[in-house]
């Protein structure tokens, strides 16, 4: 039988303290009784002999002192999981909040996951299309990759976020038929954001295969630390014991940093860069290292965390600490969207690291390598000229600088800039890069294998 504890010894923000307890656990949920009668959820995040510091997922202000009494469950946060999450639209906590009653589970799931094994993990191959140019085109999303999108204040990342949801499939070939889905975290979102993510998505008709968290900017702090907990658990159950891939998309990842830096302060934790803990990076690894494919398994789990720069500084401690545990980045650059580009991404400091073993003839077609060379390496001298006609003047420029600057100007606007409904396959991404080619000089195209070159360069397009 559960002791049940009279009283708290302190109350600050979202975490009381509780003395006295016996056999307590890191990440045991305890349950809050105020008044006899209101019941609250908490998590114990702290724990010296005695005293216990609990986390608590609701609003604190009824409590006090004398009248909540604290019971230890001897349980972690757990979660029932089926495949009837598909559809379904949870809050934080992983508890439905669309109308449609409780899921009935097959199994319940500790949310505290580990990192996989590297020793267990299969090498990603293959890619996701998610029929946005920029990204299948030169930053290709491989299966079981992890690749965040960089934005900042006022950039379009809620829309590229849920283009990818309604576009993204297991690419052209044999095995798009494979089952596929996605679990959507939102964290410390706006109630319109979450209200325009959740009828975009039932007006193109995706929501049958996406599972969605939500965490409102109204919910507690507390709840927000355990949302992408939950969405990568759930993730996880799909891909490797149902056997699907799934693509995680997590937003926005500073909240989550903001919420953990808000709650440290409370826990009197000595402070690191910028405010944060010292363990920020710990805890993304412990959730992006979740991505992945294990062997054995027929799914896998990708991930596309999106996370807000302050002041767009690449260097702030959250992108920095995201960059060195990720396979690249897609960046989101302010100037294009100031020029009315969308998807406004800037293809030079975007990268995909593991996008070579999962492109080519056998996944996608065989100039795609070269091709994607050849755009980065003439779109970087576009840059060059720019900077030369911002001194010089552009009719002080070369014949080749003038065509670099025309084809500057067409590659942001066809394709890097596309609709915001428009999906494109990868053959017509990889088509576009070709014509967009013809503008330039064939001498320039240095990037391109001879036997391709004469392939590709006087077919019909």
């Amino acid at each position: 039988m559960a002791i049940e504890y009279l009283g708290l010894s302190e109350i600050n923000g979202p975490l009381v303290a509780v003395e006295g307890v016996k056999g307590a656990f890191y990440d045991e949920i305890v349950e809050l009784v105020v008044d006899g009668k209101q019941k609250k959820l908490g998590r114990i995040v702290e724990i010296n002999d005695d005293y216990a510091v609990v986390q608590v997922f609701e609003s604190t202000e009824e409590m006090s002192l004398l009248n909540t009494h604290a019971r230890l469950t001897g349980r972690p946060l757990c979660v029932g999981l089926s495949e009837e999450i598909l559809g379904r639209t949870f809050n934080g906590l992983g508890q439905p909040v669309d109308g449609l009653g409780a899921v009935r589970a097959e199994v319940v799931r500790d949310v505290n996951g580990q990192p996989m094994n590297p020793c267990s993990r299969e090498y990603p191959r293959n890619y996701i299309r998610t029929g946005i140019s920029a990204i299948d085109g030169l930053t290709t999303l491989i299966r079981g990759q992890k690749l965040p999108i960089f934005s900042g204040n006022g950039l379009p990342h809620d829309e590229l976020a849920a283009q990818i949801v309604e576009q993204a499939s297991l690419g052209d070939g044999e095995n798009e038929d494979e089952p596929f889905a996605v679990v959507f975290a939102a964290m410390g979102v706006k109630y319109d954001v979450a209200e325009y993510f959740k009828r975009r998505f039932a007006e193109c008709g995706v929501s049958d295969h996406v599972a969605m968290f939500l965490n409102l900017s109204n919910d507690p702090v507390a709840e927000r630390l355990i949302t992408p907990k939950v969405a990568l658990t759930a993730a996880e159950y799909l891909a490797f014991e149902k056997n699907m891939h799934i693509l995680v998309i997590l937003t926005d990842m500073t909240s989550f940093a903001e919420a953990m830096r808000e709650v440290s302060a409370q826990k009197g934790e000595i402070p690191s860069r910028k405010g944060y803990p010292g363990y920020l990076y710990s805890e993304f690894a412990a959730l992006y290292e979740r991505a992945g494919i294990v062997k054995g398994s027929a799914g896998s789990v990708t991930q596309i965390p999106i996370l807000t720069m302050p002041n767009d500084d690449i260097t702030h401690p959250i992108p920095d600490l995201t960059g060195y545990i990720t396979e690249g980045q897609i960046v989101l650059e302010r100037s294009l969207h100031q020029k009315n580009i969308y998807p406004p991404i800037n293809v030079l400091p975007s990268l995909s690291r593991l996008m070579k073993d999962g492109i080519g003839e056998k996944y996608t077609r065989e100039d795609h390598q070269d091709l994607a060379n050849q755009l980065f390496s003439s779109y970087a001298r576009v840059g060059e000229a720019r900077d030369l006609a911002s001194v010089i003047g552009e009719d002080e420029l070369s014949d080749t600088d003038k065509q670099y600057l025309k084809f500057g100007t067409a590659f942001e606007k066809e394709f890097i800039g596309q609709g915001k409904d428009e999906n494109r396959s990868m053959t017509e991404t990889l088509d576009i890069g070709w014509r967009l080619l013809h503008i330039l000089p064939r001498g320039e195209l240095d990037r391109i294998d001879t036997k391709i070159l004469e392939k590709y360069w006087d077919r019909e397009e």
